[in-house]
Protein backbone atom coordinates (compact mmCIF):
# COMPACT_ATOMS: atom_id res chain seq x y z
CA UNK A 1 0.00 0.00 0.00
CA UNK A 2 2.61 2.45 0.99
CA UNK A 3 4.48 1.77 -2.56
CA UNK A 4 1.37 2.32 -4.69
CA UNK A 5 0.29 5.48 -2.65
CA UNK A 6 3.81 6.30 -3.34
CA UNK A 7 4.02 5.57 -7.16
CA UNK A 8 0.55 7.71 -7.67
CA UNK A 9 1.53 10.53 -5.69
CA UNK A 10 4.83 10.38 -8.33
CA UNK A 11 2.96 10.00 -10.94
CA UNK A 12 0.09 12.55 -10.29
CA UNK A 13 3.43 15.63 -9.79
CA UNK A 14 4.84 14.25 -12.78
CA UNK A 15 1.94 15.06 -15.04
CA UNK A 16 1.00 17.94 -12.68
CA UNK A 17 4.68 19.94 -13.49
CA UNK A 18 4.98 18.68 -16.79
CA UNK A 19 2.09 19.04 -18.31
CA UNK A 20 2.17 22.56 -18.98
CA UNK A 21 5.36 22.26 -19.97
CA UNK A 22 4.99 19.07 -22.93
CA UNK A 23 1.73 21.08 -23.94
CA UNK A 24 3.67 24.50 -24.66
CA UNK A 25 6.01 22.43 -26.80
CA UNK A 26 3.64 20.34 -28.81
CA UNK A 27 2.17 24.09 -29.14
CA UNK A 28 5.64 25.59 -30.58
CA UNK A 29 5.56 27.84 -27.85
CA UNK A 30 8.95 26.55 -26.82
CA UNK A 31 11.70 24.62 -28.52
CA UNK A 32 12.39 21.23 -27.61
CA UNK A 33 15.25 20.32 -25.50
CA UNK A 34 17.21 18.34 -28.07
CA UNK A 35 17.25 21.80 -30.19
CA UNK A 36 18.14 23.82 -27.77
CA UNK A 37 21.40 21.56 -26.84
CA UNK A 38 22.42 22.31 -30.78
CA UNK A 39 24.87 25.47 -30.10
CA UNK A 40 24.58 27.40 -33.71
CA UNK A 41 27.46 29.58 -32.96
CA UNK A 42 31.40 28.98 -30.81
CA UNK A 43 31.34 29.03 -27.25
CA UNK A 44 33.08 31.09 -25.20
CA UNK A 45 34.23 32.29 -21.84
CA UNK A 46 36.08 35.99 -21.49
CA UNK A 47 37.22 35.03 -25.13
CA UNK A 48 38.50 31.94 -24.45
CA UNK A 49 37.05 29.18 -26.55
CA UNK A 50 35.25 26.31 -24.73
CA UNK A 51 36.27 23.03 -27.08
CA UNK A 52 32.96 21.40 -27.77
CA UNK A 53 34.40 19.66 -30.51
CA UNK A 54 35.25 17.27 -27.84
CA UNK A 55 32.67 15.12 -26.86
CA UNK A 56 33.00 14.71 -22.93
CA UNK A 57 33.26 18.61 -22.71
CA UNK A 58 30.33 18.84 -24.64
CA UNK A 59 27.95 15.93 -22.78
CA UNK A 60 28.95 18.42 -19.33
CA UNK A 61 27.69 21.27 -21.29
CA UNK A 62 24.58 19.96 -22.32
CA UNK A 63 23.94 18.33 -18.84
CA UNK A 64 24.17 22.22 -17.29
CA UNK A 65 21.79 23.43 -20.04
CA UNK A 66 19.56 21.26 -19.75
CA UNK A 67 19.84 21.62 -15.79
CA UNK A 68 19.06 24.82 -16.27
CA UNK A 69 16.72 24.61 -18.72
CA UNK A 70 14.67 22.19 -16.61
CA UNK A 71 14.32 25.03 -13.76
CA UNK A 72 12.84 27.55 -15.86
CA UNK A 73 11.55 29.41 -12.87
CA UNK A 74 15.25 30.20 -11.79
CA UNK A 75 15.83 31.37 -15.55
CA UNK A 76 12.74 33.35 -15.74
CA UNK A 77 14.08 34.92 -11.99
CA UNK A 78 17.80 35.48 -13.36
CA UNK A 79 16.43 37.31 -16.52
CA UNK A 80 13.72 39.48 -15.04
CA UNK A 81 16.62 40.81 -12.54
CA UNK A 82 19.27 41.08 -14.71
CA UNK A 83 18.34 44.72 -15.75
CA UNK A 84 17.80 45.84 -11.96
CA UNK A 85 21.61 44.36 -10.99
CA UNK A 86 23.86 43.64 -14.24
CA UNK A 87 24.35 47.13 -15.35
CA UNK A 88 26.17 47.97 -12.09
CA UNK A 89 28.06 45.00 -12.21
CA UNK A 90 29.17 45.72 -15.71
CA UNK A 91 30.00 49.08 -14.88
CA UNK A 92 32.08 47.75 -12.25
CA UNK A 93 34.22 45.11 -13.97
CA UNK A 94 34.40 47.32 -17.39
CA UNK A 95 36.25 49.91 -15.05
CA UNK A 96 38.53 47.17 -13.67
CA UNK A 97 39.25 46.26 -17.51
CA UNK A 98 37.91 43.05 -17.06
CA UNK A 99 35.80 40.87 -19.74
CA UNK A 100 31.87 41.08 -19.13
CA UNK A 101 31.49 37.32 -18.81
CA UNK A 102 32.18 37.68 -15.44
CA UNK A 103 29.11 38.98 -14.74
CA UNK A 104 27.50 35.48 -15.34
CA UNK A 105 29.20 34.31 -12.03
CA UNK A 106 27.21 36.50 -9.82
CA UNK A 107 23.93 34.51 -11.73
CA UNK A 108 25.50 31.00 -11.43
CA UNK A 109 26.54 31.81 -7.56
CA UNK A 110 23.53 33.90 -5.94
CA UNK A 111 20.97 34.55 -8.32
CA UNK A 112 22.12 37.66 -8.17
CA UNK A 113 20.27 37.84 -4.36
CA UNK A 114 21.77 39.88 -1.79
CA UNK A 115 21.08 37.39 1.45
CA UNK A 116 21.81 34.33 -0.60
CA UNK A 117 24.37 31.99 2.02
CA UNK A 118 25.87 28.65 1.65
CA UNK A 119 26.06 26.13 4.63
CA UNK A 120 29.89 26.78 4.18
CA UNK A 121 29.19 30.07 5.46
CA UNK A 122 29.60 32.01 2.19
CA UNK A 123 26.84 35.02 1.17
CA UNK A 124 25.76 37.76 -1.14
CA UNK A 125 26.05 38.58 -4.36
CA UNK A 126 29.18 36.93 -5.17
CA UNK A 127 29.07 33.96 -2.88
CA UNK A 128 32.16 35.41 -0.62
CA UNK A 129 33.59 33.37 2.67
CA UNK A 130 34.29 35.87 5.65
CA UNK A 131 38.10 35.88 5.17
CA UNK A 132 37.94 35.70 1.48
CA UNK A 133 35.12 39.21 1.84
CA UNK A 134 37.66 40.80 4.61
CA UNK A 135 41.00 40.26 2.25
CA UNK A 136 39.76 42.20 -0.03
CA UNK A 137 38.28 44.93 1.79
CA UNK A 138 34.85 43.95 3.13
CA UNK A 139 34.12 44.71 6.55
CA UNK A 140 31.72 41.83 7.83
CA UNK A 141 31.34 41.73 11.47
CA UNK A 142 27.95 41.22 13.75
CA UNK A 143 27.03 44.97 12.32
CA UNK A 144 27.79 44.92 8.73
CA UNK A 145 28.18 42.25 6.36
CA UNK A 146 29.30 44.58 2.92
CA UNK A 147 29.14 40.86 0.80
CA UNK A 148 25.30 41.75 0.82
CA UNK A 149 26.16 45.30 -0.88
CA UNK A 150 26.15 44.58 -4.80
CA UNK A 151 28.72 47.54 -5.46
CA UNK A 152 31.20 47.18 -2.74
CA UNK A 153 31.06 43.21 -3.22
CA UNK A 154 31.18 43.61 -7.16
CA UNK A 155 34.71 45.42 -6.65
CA UNK A 156 35.74 43.30 -4.11
CA UNK A 157 35.10 40.41 -6.79
CA UNK A 158 36.59 42.39 -9.74
CA UNK A 159 40.68 42.56 -7.63
CA UNK A 160 40.08 39.20 -6.66
CA UNK A 161 39.19 38.02 -10.57
CA UNK A 162 42.36 40.32 -11.68
CA UNK A 163 44.67 38.38 -8.62
CA UNK A 164 43.28 34.91 -10.19
CA UNK A 165 43.76 35.54 -13.69
CA UNK A 166 47.20 37.00 -13.11
CA UNK A 167 48.19 34.04 -11.27
CA UNK A 168 46.64 31.06 -13.49
CA UNK A 169 46.80 33.33 -16.90
CA UNK A 170 43.39 31.64 -18.18
CA UNK A 171 39.97 32.69 -17.28
CA UNK A 172 38.59 29.31 -17.39
CA UNK A 173 41.05 28.70 -13.88
CA UNK A 174 40.49 31.90 -12.72
CA UNK A 175 36.66 30.68 -12.35
CA UNK A 176 37.80 27.49 -11.15
CA UNK A 177 39.72 29.17 -8.44
CA UNK A 178 37.00 30.98 -7.34
CA UNK A 179 34.71 28.25 -7.09
CA UNK A 180 37.18 26.01 -4.84
CA UNK A 181 40.07 28.35 -3.87
CA UNK A 182 43.48 29.45 -5.59
CA UNK A 183 45.65 27.12 -3.37
CA UNK A 184 43.62 24.06 -4.12
CA UNK A 185 43.40 24.27 -7.55
CA UNK A 186 46.77 24.96 -8.05
CA UNK A 187 47.68 21.74 -6.02
CA UNK A 188 45.85 20.23 -8.46
CA UNK A 189 47.32 21.30 -11.25
CA UNK A 190 51.00 20.35 -10.12
CA UNK A 191 49.45 17.37 -8.73
CA UNK A 192 47.81 16.30 -12.11
CA UNK A 193 50.68 17.76 -14.67
CA UNK A 194 47.85 19.91 -16.70
CA UNK A 195 47.01 23.73 -16.69
CA UNK A 196 43.61 23.20 -18.83
CA UNK A 197 40.40 23.16 -16.85
CA UNK A 198 38.21 20.90 -19.33
CA UNK A 199 41.24 18.07 -18.75
CA UNK A 200 41.40 18.42 -14.96
CA UNK A 201 40.17 16.30 -12.37
CA UNK A 202 38.44 18.78 -9.61
CA UNK A 203 36.35 18.58 -6.73
CA UNK A 204 32.59 17.61 -8.83
CA UNK A 205 31.43 20.97 -8.33
CA UNK A 206 34.38 22.75 -9.60
CA UNK A 207 33.90 20.51 -12.79
CA UNK A 208 30.65 21.55 -13.12
CA UNK A 209 31.00 24.74 -12.34
CA UNK A 210 31.79 26.93 -15.55
CA UNK A 211 29.66 24.91 -17.51
CA UNK A 212 26.75 26.65 -15.07
CA UNK A 213 28.25 29.95 -15.82
CA UNK A 214 27.95 29.14 -19.70
CA UNK A 215 24.41 27.66 -19.07
CA UNK A 216 23.61 31.34 -17.59
CA UNK A 217 25.21 33.23 -20.19
CA UNK A 218 23.26 31.33 -22.84
CA UNK A 219 20.14 32.71 -21.35
CA UNK A 220 20.78 35.61 -20.97
CA UNK A 221 22.43 36.33 -24.14
CA UNK A 222 19.79 34.05 -26.59
CA UNK A 223 16.73 33.95 -24.50
CA UNK A 224 13.82 33.79 -27.08
CA UNK A 225 15.68 30.71 -28.22
CA UNK A 226 15.40 28.82 -25.49
CA UNK A 227 11.48 29.92 -25.04
CA UNK A 228 11.36 32.71 -22.75
CA UNK A 229 9.72 35.51 -24.27
CA UNK A 230 9.61 38.50 -21.85
CA UNK A 231 8.81 42.12 -22.31
CA UNK A 232 10.01 45.16 -21.26
CA UNK A 233 7.40 45.69 -18.74
CA UNK A 234 8.92 42.63 -17.51
CA UNK A 235 12.25 42.81 -16.12
CA UNK A 236 12.29 44.69 -12.84
CA UNK A 237 13.74 47.95 -13.14
CA UNK A 238 16.46 49.06 -11.35
CA UNK A 239 16.18 50.00 -7.69
CA UNK A 240 16.08 53.84 -7.72
CA UNK A 241 17.90 55.11 -4.86
CA UNK A 242 20.74 58.54 -3.83
CA UNK A 243 23.76 57.85 -1.62
CA UNK A 244 24.35 60.09 1.40
CA UNK A 245 26.95 60.26 3.85
CA UNK A 246 25.85 59.77 7.83
CA UNK A 247 27.54 60.52 11.02
CA UNK A 248 26.42 58.45 13.50
CA UNK A 249 27.85 59.10 16.57
CA UNK A 250 26.30 56.62 19.26
CA UNK A 251 24.53 53.36 18.72
CA UNK A 252 21.15 54.06 17.49
CA UNK A 253 17.93 52.59 15.93
CA UNK A 254 17.35 51.56 12.24
CA UNK A 255 14.22 53.08 12.68
CA UNK A 256 15.79 56.35 13.59
CA UNK A 257 17.47 56.45 9.88
CA UNK A 258 14.02 55.49 8.53
CA UNK A 259 12.73 58.32 9.59
CA UNK A 260 14.90 60.89 9.29
CA UNK A 261 14.99 59.45 5.45
CA UNK A 262 11.28 59.75 5.22
CA UNK A 263 10.62 56.77 4.80
CA UNK A 264 10.35 52.74 6.59
CA UNK A 265 12.93 50.78 8.18
CA UNK A 266 11.58 48.03 5.42
CA UNK A 267 13.26 50.55 2.57
CA UNK A 268 16.14 50.96 4.84
CA UNK A 269 16.97 47.55 5.14
CA UNK A 270 16.13 46.66 1.50
CA UNK A 271 17.90 49.83 -0.19
CA UNK A 272 21.38 48.77 2.63
CA UNK A 273 21.17 44.77 2.85
CA UNK A 274 24.58 45.11 4.11
CA UNK A 275 22.94 46.59 7.27
CA UNK A 276 22.43 43.71 10.53
CA UNK A 277 20.19 43.16 12.70
CA UNK A 278 18.06 46.44 14.30
CA UNK A 279 20.53 48.80 15.14
CA UNK A 280 23.56 51.05 13.51
CA UNK A 281 26.56 51.01 15.33
CA UNK A 282 28.44 53.97 15.54
CA UNK A 283 30.53 55.55 12.31
CA UNK A 284 30.04 56.86 9.68
CA UNK A 285 28.46 55.55 6.60
CA UNK A 286 27.77 55.74 3.16
CA UNK A 287 24.02 54.92 3.01
CA UNK A 288 21.56 54.30 0.09
CA UNK A 289 18.06 56.44 0.53
CA UNK A 290 14.76 56.56 -1.48
CA UNK A 291 15.24 59.00 -4.86
CA UNK A 292 14.43 62.52 -3.78
CA UNK A 293 14.78 61.82 -0.04
CA UNK A 294 14.44 65.91 1.29
CA UNK A 295 18.10 67.45 2.03
CA UNK A 296 18.80 67.91 5.75
CA UNK A 297 19.04 63.73 6.52
CA UNK A 298 22.13 64.29 8.88
CA UNK A 299 19.92 66.69 10.86
CA UNK A 300 16.81 65.00 11.13
CA UNK A 301 18.66 61.86 12.03
CA UNK A 302 20.75 64.03 15.11
CA UNK A 303 17.29 65.39 16.36
CA UNK A 304 15.55 61.83 15.70
CA UNK A 305 18.63 59.96 17.91
CA UNK A 306 18.51 62.18 20.67
CA UNK A 307 15.36 61.80 21.03
CA UNK A 308 15.48 58.12 20.79
CA UNK A 309 18.25 58.09 23.17
CA UNK A 310 16.16 60.07 25.89
CA UNK A 311 13.51 57.54 25.37
CA UNK A 312 15.68 54.45 25.64
CA UNK A 313 17.12 55.76 28.96
CA UNK A 314 13.57 56.10 30.81
CA UNK A 315 12.84 52.66 29.34
CA UNK A 316 15.38 50.83 31.39
CA UNK A 317 14.11 47.87 33.69
CA UNK A 318 16.39 46.55 36.65
CA UNK A 319 16.05 42.71 36.47
CA UNK A 320 14.93 41.06 39.78
CA UNK A 321 15.57 37.92 41.61
CA UNK A 322 13.50 35.63 40.28
CA UNK A 323 12.84 37.43 36.62
CA UNK A 324 13.61 35.50 33.57
CA UNK A 325 12.68 36.60 30.27
CA UNK A 326 9.09 35.75 29.89
CA UNK A 327 7.85 36.78 32.80
CA UNK A 328 9.27 39.81 31.98
CA UNK A 329 8.27 40.07 28.70
CA UNK A 330 4.18 39.25 30.54
CA UNK A 331 5.18 42.13 33.00
CA UNK A 332 5.55 44.17 30.45
CA UNK A 333 3.12 43.04 27.80
CA UNK A 334 5.17 42.67 25.12
CA UNK A 335 6.73 40.02 22.87
CA UNK A 336 9.23 38.35 24.15
CA UNK A 337 11.48 38.06 20.71
CA UNK A 338 11.11 42.37 21.23
CA UNK A 339 13.16 42.28 24.64
CA UNK A 340 15.29 39.58 22.68
CA UNK A 341 15.87 42.21 19.13
CA UNK A 342 16.26 45.17 21.73
CA UNK A 343 18.60 43.54 23.52
CA UNK A 344 20.42 42.10 21.40
CA UNK A 345 20.11 38.98 23.44
CA UNK A 346 19.63 35.13 23.16
CA UNK A 347 16.98 33.31 24.50
CA UNK A 348 19.41 31.30 26.23
CA UNK A 349 21.21 33.98 27.88
CA UNK A 350 21.30 33.76 31.56
CA UNK A 351 19.80 36.75 33.07
CA UNK A 352 21.08 38.01 36.59
CA UNK A 353 19.99 40.35 39.35
CA UNK A 354 20.76 43.51 38.73
CA UNK A 355 20.99 43.53 35.27
CA UNK A 356 19.81 46.10 32.79
CA UNK A 357 16.90 45.55 30.35
CA UNK A 358 15.51 47.82 27.75
CA UNK A 359 11.67 47.63 27.24
CA UNK A 360 11.14 49.90 24.44
CA UNK A 361 7.86 49.88 24.28
CA UNK A 362 6.49 49.08 28.30
CA UNK A 363 3.07 49.66 28.43
CA UNK A 364 1.20 49.43 31.98
CA UNK A 365 2.97 46.82 33.54
CA UNK A 366 0.93 44.04 36.18
CA UNK A 367 3.41 45.55 39.01
CA UNK A 368 5.60 48.43 39.88
CA UNK A 369 9.63 47.72 37.99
Amino acid sequence: MPFSFCFISWLLAGLFFSGPVLAAEQEGQLPSLVESLRLEQALTFCGERVPLDDSEVRERMEKELLLSLWDRDQAILWLKRSRRYLPTIEKILSQAGLPEDLKYIALAESALRAHAGSGKGAVGFWQFMPETGRRYGLSVNRSIDQRRNLVASTKAAAEYFSELQEKFSSWSLAAAAFNMGEEGLQAEILAQGSRDYYRLYLPLETQRYLFRVLSAKLILTQPERYGFHLLDSDYYPPVKSESVELIAYEETSLTVVAQAAQTDFKRIKDLNPELRGHYLAAGTYTLAVPENTPPGLQERFNRGHQHWSQQRKERIYIVQAGDNLSTIAEKFRVPLAAILIWNRIDLNDALHPGDRLIIQQAGNPTSSP
